[in-house]
């Protein structure tokens, strides 16, 4: 397993695997991304990317639930997908196997999913879009408004995920034909083509303003939990901070993050617990203390409820570290 130094170092395409979910974060986008995992086991994750002259192409498999609340580039566009047909919900939608989710510069989104994962996305500058796009069809086409779901017809929508997974197989496999300019320049026009297509063919709904305006107050409410102290929400001052009835932030946290906000916020303090007992070291730290910095009171409800969570003691977890470092 990669530390953070090393994937810092890496090639600018690979492949590596992750047992836990810090190095993992890191490795996705470190700051710009927060996993938040939702149930219990060992966590096993892939990740495989490919940087070339405009395109990074990213492909993920995870084996565990999770959430993630993710700040985009600023200077550049995204198209996310499923790659299998494994349930994941992101920016509030659940899609399905071969829809494409546009988001533009700068964005702050939610994914979640229920299990088993496995995702790709494409990323580039919009201008280089624009310009492909005009010496393809000869005509101006404007990049998708933002959280846009794409349906393409079927055929395009085959033939990028193909070329995705295509390139992602090289990266794993024969990394270093990619090496070679003249390879990676005619991927790159592959995978441009293929986007290209996808916009032209796009056949999905255009009404998107009740998802943008649930969009605005999902990221208000990570502000909100961010700033927050203590160990409970009290709903009807965090409702009266965002400026939304209760029943809105219950319906919009239904839609991002599968769950009440309350439980939600409760999963990021399970995290936060976890993170630091992977990170400790057994011969000085102890459960309580970890336990009570974040908030945790009554250790014997919150061993009860870790345990029911991560399908294990927080002491086994403080443990751990030991025989893994063996």
């Amino acid at each position: 397993m990669p530390s953070r130094a090393q994937m810092q170092r890496m090639a600018a395409s690979g492949t590596a695997t992750f047992d836990n979910p810090a190095d993992y974060q890191a490795a996705i986008g470190g700051e710009s991304v927060k996993l938040t995992l939702t149930g219990g086991g060992d966590f096993k994750a892939r990740l495989t990317w490919l940087n070339l002259h405009y395109l990074r192409v990213v492909r993920g498999r995870e084996m565990l639930p999770r959430i993630a609340y993710m700040s985009l580039p600023p200077d550049r566009v995204i198209f996310s997908f499923p790659t299998s047909t494994t349930r994941a919900t992101w920016s509030g939608l659940e899609l399905r196997y071969g829809d494409i989710l546009f988001r533009g510069r700068g964005q702050r989104t939610h994914q979640w999913t229920a299990g088993v994962s496995q995702w790709g996305l494409i990323s580039l500058p919009p201008e280089q879009l624009a310009a492909v796009a005009k010496a393809l069809t000869g005509l101006e086409i404007a990049l998708p408004p933002d959280g846009r779901v794409l349906r393409p017809s079927r055929g395009a929508a085959a033939r990028l995920l193909r070329l995705h997974s295509r390139v992602c197989r090289l990266a794993e496999t024969r990394n270093e034909l990619i090496e070679k300019p003249e390879i990676a320049r005619a991927l790159e026009q592959e995978l441009l083509h293929a986007l290209v297509n996808c916009l032209t063919e796009d056949n999905a709904y255009r009404d998107l303003g009740t998802r943008r305006h649930h969009a605005d107050i999902m990221v208000r409410f990570e502000d909100a939990l961010s700033a927050h102290v203590g160990p409970q929400l009290n709903m009807p001052e965090l409702c009266a901070a965002l400026g939304v009835p209760e029943r809105t932030l219950r319906v919009c946290c239904n839609e991002f993050l599968g769950m009440s906000p309350s439980r939600y916020h409760l999963w990021r303090r399970l995290n936060t617990v976890r993170s630091a007992l992977q990170r400790g070291d057994p011969a000085t730290a102890s459960v309580a203390a970890i336990a009570r910095s974040c908030e945790f009171f009554e250790l014997g409800r919150f061993a009860a409820t870790y345990r029911i969570a991560f399908g294990e003691l927080p002491s086994t977890t403080l443990r751990r570290v030991i025989v893994e470092s063996t």
